[in-house]
């Protein structure tokens, strides 16, 4: 295993400005992680780098300031299979944070209650090559009748390329399966890419959803003061497609990433996703709260 860069890199700008777009009651961003404070919540040895501190306080202060009132906390390979860090947002969250879990397959039945009980809603399984710990797809299928028994569905992380080796067997899930970024396409080669056709024609099977995260990712031509127009343009098509199934998420404090975004121009961005009130309602509001089963 190659050595782990020991200088902690910055990934997000923690001078978030205030976006131009009011988000509506309940707003949910659906995919964040926290890092550390790696005194208390210990970095993995297996990551393949080191983050500084983007602990729960900076994510709630974030969070006041873009208008958002609920959110779905992903567990980070940064942290490996120690959850601890996310339960304790969690629970600092006043029933207004979730999580997503890292777990091995061979998780046992009694931990996917325990995370259950603490908030989780999903585990979440990465088949990408900058990360530690790629999974086969079919021990990973086994596991889903065992997470449908604990009330968690399965998140995957994957390759573009991938989706055509991924498609058939994820329609065998157990459980509902939410795909992260958009299925990682490359949004400058348009949406007539067979990557793309794979991944929309993945959506009208109603197991599947998506997470229109990642416009800041998919789009690989950005600027220095960057509209991710190829982003927002892939992301427009899927929620006008499927208005039921997609899900929203800043991916903030934004690893292994080629720049630092604006998390309020990704808010802004928002508005040319879905430029109709009753859209942005259901991507915000209606979907993450009857998915991830908020409180009301």
């Amino acid at each position: 295993m190659p050595p782990v860069p020991s200088e902690p890199v910055l990934t997000y700008d923690p001078r978030a400005q205030h976006p131009l777009l009011r988000l509506p009651a309940g707003a949910c961003d659906s995919h964040v992680h926290v890092f550390g404070p790696a005194d208390r919540f210990p970095y993995a040895p297996e990551r393949n780098f080191t983050p500084v501190d983007a602990p729960k306080e900076a994510l709630f202060a974030l969070h006041r300031q873009l208008g958002v009132d609920r959110c779905v906390i992903v567990q980070s390979a940064v942290h490996g299979f120690d959850n601890r860090v996310v339960e304790d947002a969690i629970a600092a969250g006043g029933g207004r944070y979730l999580g997503v879990a890292l777990v091995p397959v061979d998780v046992s039945d009694a931990e996917l209650a325990r995370l259950a009980g603490c908030g989780f809603r999903a585990v979440r399984f990465n088949f990408m090559r900058h990360l530690a710990g790629g999974h086969d797809i079919h021990s990973v299928l086994a596991l889903t009748p065992r997470l449908r028994a604990a009330g968690l569905h399965l998140q995957v992380h994957f390759e573009s390329a991938l989706v055509h080796e991924l498609a058939e067997p994820l329609a065998r899930s157990a459980v509902p399966v939410v795909i992260d970024h958009m299925g990682r396409v490359d949004a400058t080669l348009g949406a007539e890419h067979p990557d793309f056709r794979a991944l929309f024609e993945m959506l009208a099977n109603p197991l599947f959803r998506v997470k229109i995260s990642g416009i800041d990712r998919i789009d690989s031509k950005p600027s220095a003061a960057p509209s991710y127009d190829s982003g927002v343009e892939l992301a427009r098509r899927l929620l006008a497609a499927y208005p039921d199934r997609c899900l929203w998420g800043t991916d903030w404090p934004h690893p292994n990433h080629t720049h630092m975004p604006s998390d309020a121009a990704l808010v802004d961005a928002l508005e040319r996703i879905a430029p109709v009130p009753d859209l942005l309602q259901r991507l915000l509001v209606t979907n993450p709260a009857n998915f991830y089963r908020f409180e009301a």
